[in-house]
């Protein structure tokens, strides 16, 4: 049998409810940072972005169909999700694309050379180069090299890149690279081989971008494996010890470069309740090179950087425009970086953080804020303690893309990666989706969904009204 008596309490029960119903009701305050914080550790929008990005479009390198492609994907992708103020803003840049890559010992031991070439690289005659090989232990030691030891041969300079944590052998051992070629071409080599920059053990050469000065005739460049670069310097040794039989080798590079292409970034917006309170810039870069789908360098930061976005966004309104800028033709220079810098330098940016460095977890947070805002550095670190991170002692920078608005005096944040594995996978064939952890991947939108609401709602003053002059 019903127990009739309590109807009526349930009847009076709804009155108040029905009645506020009838009210207009306050805005809810957006959750707590550390809240969002948890949240997001169950992040799978990262992921769905990453996979899509990758297997979508695949490789995309700066200035080909395949990154419009990618601009056209990002546009959707970022509409669809509810981002404001969508659009693309191209800029020109020079083309250039790989062609057939081959390479082969011919003496004293003949055999095939795992090898690619390097952007911007020159090519041999079609069919082939092939010359007598001499060795250099380091980029210092080709510099004082007389061009007589040079001219008409192969240079091959090695080095020794080791794993670090925070990847700061990069910035060092990248000058082989960056710097090497256009050394020996000006002293008259017929081409360069260069130890490939990275850490791994494979046989997957890894690219990346050299420069050669204006008026300098690019040569053939390319890098080696690690495998194959410990091959010829064994073979090297032992001419020194004794041999008759010089190390001759023999390329063929194809590449060509193309003339002017388009890049362009693509920009989007969660739009803030005080234009007074400056824009925070955040982003990765949509192109990558063509060797791999380009997972882990960058779709892994424009994933990690959109969908910590998006959870600021859903949580309600921040009180500073948060701007999400994926960056076209980083890869080729950082160009997508200038083009912003150009276009927007002159507006309120109160902060930019950047990501690209893969996806392995956020391990360190360093600051670069004006004195007024050291209370915001202190909760940052709180915050973020949660996560396994870790305070920085050095200021904060950004990246390639970034970093001109962070050395105009714009604060800066960074959310460091642990690059340990980074740099056997980086410009190489093996940078592809299997490569991710998703635990990993979730972390770091965790720790950007942080950091992005605690910045975004900050009350402390960030814009340095220098930055906006253009006068740092």
């Amino acid at each position: 049998m019903k127990n009739n008596r309590s109807r009526p309490i349930r009847r009076l029960a709804l009155i108040p409810l029905l009645i506020g119903a009838a009210l207009p009701l306050p805005a809810l305050a957006a959750p707590p940072a550390a809240e969002l914080r948890e949240a997001a550790l169950g992040d799978e929008l990262a992921w769905s972005i990453l996979e899509g990005l990758t297997t979508e479009i695949g490789p995309r390198p700066a200035g080909s169909p395949r990154e419009a492609a990618a601009r056209a994907w990002a546009v959707a992708r970022l509409n669809a999700l509810g981002f404001q103020n969508v659009r693309i803003e191209p800029f020109e840049i020079p083309g250039w694309e790989r062609g057939e890559e081959r390479g082969e010992i011919i003496a004293p031991a003949p055999q095939k050379l795992a090898l690619t070439a390097l952007g911007n690289s020159g090519a041999t005659p079609a069919t082939g180069l092939e010359a007598e090989v001499v060795m250099f232990a380091s980029l210092a030691a080709l510099e004082a090299a007389p061009p007589a030891s040079v001219a008409g041969r192969i240079v091959y300079i090695g080095h020794a890149m080791r794993a670090t944590q925070d990847g700061s052998s990069y910035g060092y051992i990248g000058g082989v690279r960056r710097a090497g070629p256009n050394i020996a071409a000006k002293k008259g080599a017929a081409a360069i081989l260069i130890r490939s920059i990275g850490t791994d053990s494979h046989r997957m050469p890894h690219t990346g971008s050299t420069v050669f000065d204006t008026g300098v005739a690019p040569i053939p460049a390319a890098a080696l494996s690690n495998p194959d670069a410990d091959q010829i310097e064994r073979l090297a040794r032992r001419g020194g010890q004794g041999s008759n039989t010089p190390l001759r080798i023999r390329l063929v590079l194809t590449p060509r470069h193309t003339g002017p292409q388009q890049s362009g970034n693509v920009i989007a917006e969660v739009p803030g309740t005080d234009p007074d309170a400056g824009i925070i810039a955040i982003g990765g870069h949509l192109d990558s090179w063509d060797l791999g789908t380009g997972a882990i360098d960058n779709a892994a930061g424009v994933a990690i950087t959109m969908a910590a976005a998006k959870r600021v966004m859903d949580a309600g309104r921040p009180r500073r425009t948060i701007r999400v800028i994926l960056f076209g033709a980083e890869e080729i220079g950082g160009l997508g970086g200038q083009a912003y810098t150009r276009a927007h330098r002159a507006e309120p940016h109160a902060l930019v953080a950047e990501s690209d460095f893969g996806a392995d977890r956020v391990w360190r947070v360093q600051t670069k804020l004006p004195d007024a805002a050291a209370p915001l550095g202190d909760r940052l670190a709180a915050l973020l303690a949660p996560l396994g991170v870790i305070r920085g002692r050095g200021p904060a920078g950004a990246g390639a893309d970034l970093g001109p608005l962070s050395r105009a005096g714009v604060s800066t944040v960074d959310l460091n990666q642990d690059g340990s594995r980074y740099f056997d996978l980086h410009h190489t064939p093996d940078d592809t989706l299997d490569k991710i952890d998703r635990a990993q991947l979730r972390q770091n939108v965790a720790a950007w969904t942080a950091m992005l609401a605690e910045t975004a709602a900050a009350a402390e003053p960030l814009v340095n009204q220098n930055s906006l002059t253009g006068t740092r």
